[in-house]
């Protein structure tokens, strides 16, 4: 009797103190953001536009983590669903004349979470690299549906005519970017801390228990495909939120949003920072978004070649990541110093 009841306060102590650590890390991560955010506005006030970019670039690639670091579905087309919340975005700003930033994001959201429905039900119906191929082809398809769709996605040249009403009749967008980039900050911080409390659910154990053993977890009762579908979903969603804020910022949508390189380039950014934590997939995109921007600045001729040589140093010697790497190793000296 006593034995029990000391392991239930052992349990419940357990328990209590990983919800602390946990929430510790949220409000690390919080601050974090907050404080790169500002930082980034002291240091480069006159290019607000890339920050912003790279936000937007952030939600896409947070949106990539949560089907193949947390899901384990393997994509190479994910800008379908990203492309798909900018044109969403600016359809509705350029055809129906809905200029409120909100409904802009509202409609990217949705735009994104039906691209999200409709690729999720195509990829997983394979496994493995069939769902690498039939990404390749709804990236292709999507890119080539949007360039036939000229009347209303502006084929080639683009999609322009959108514009933004200043957010609650105060906050205008001016051409210095000051306004966009606080609102991507916003959205950015808002996403950061639902996909905390996502991925911590019963729904997020669930989809990394589908990644690890989906027969296991079928076996248990669940399906694999209907969580997974829901997961897809709601990547959607997150990566049309990282559209809407491409075309509010930019008010203009182009093809490369619909881009087989831009998926491949967020599966590099996420590979970079590290698969399956939130905290990777924002590291890596801030670091080689910009790198590349300083590296093609610096040496307009033989950038990629650099980009390619630091991609290559952190697959062989930290492949899990800059930030995944860096976070066991701190796990090791912490678990040496107890």
């Amino acid at each position: 009797m006593t034995l029990a009841m000391n392991t239930d306060t052992t349990t419940t102590a357990a328990a209590s103190a990983r919800r602390h650590r946990s929430a510790g890390r949220d409000l690390a991560g919080i601050g974090a953001i907050i404080i790169l955010a500002a930082i980034g506005y002291v240091l480069f006030p006159d290019n607000l536009a890339l920050l912003t970019r790279i936000i937007a670039i952030a939600l896409l690639v947070l949106s990539l983590d949560l089907v193949t670091g947390y899901g384990g579905i393997a994509t190479l087309g994910h800008a379908a669903l990203f492309g798909s919340g900018a044109y969403a975005a600016g359809i509705v700003s350029a055809h129906y004349g809905i200029t409120d930033p909100l409904l802009m994001t509202l409609a990217g959201i949705v735009g994104g979470a039906v691209a999200g429905l409709i690729c999720g039900a195509i990829i997983l119906r394979a496994h493995g690299l069939p769902q690498l191929v039939l990404s390749i082809a709804l990236i292709n398809l999507f890119h080539e549906f949007a360039n036939k769709a000229s009347s209303w996605t502006g084929g080639s040249d683009g999609l322009s005519g959108i514009s933004a009403d200043p957010i609650f009749g105060y906050f205008e967008f001016d051409l210095y970017g000051h306004t966009a980039y606080f609102f991507g900050v916003i959205l950015l911080l808002a996403v950061f801390v639902l996909l905390r409390l996502l991925v911590r659910s019963p729904f997020g154990m669930l989809c990394r228990g589908i990644k690890e053993d989906p027969l296991r977890i079928k076996a248990m009762g669940a399906s694999p495909k209907a969580a997974l579908m829901k997961l897809y979903v709601i990547s959607g969603a997150v990566a049309g939120i990282g559209g809407a804020l491409t075309a509010i910022s930019t008010q203009v949508v182009g093809l490369d949003s619909l881009s087989f390189t831009l998926s491949a380039e967020s599966l590099v950014m996420l590979v970079l920072g590290g698969t399956g934590s939130l905290f990777g997939a924002l590291s890596g995109t801030v670091i080689f978004m910009l790198f590349e921007d300083y590296v093609s600045a610096a040496n307009p001729f033989h950038w990629l070649t650099m980009v390619g040589a630091l991609l290559i140093a952190v697959v062989l010697f930290a492949p899990k990541g800059l930030y995944g790497t860096a976070a066991a190793f701190f796990a090791r000296r912490k678990e040496a110093g107890e």
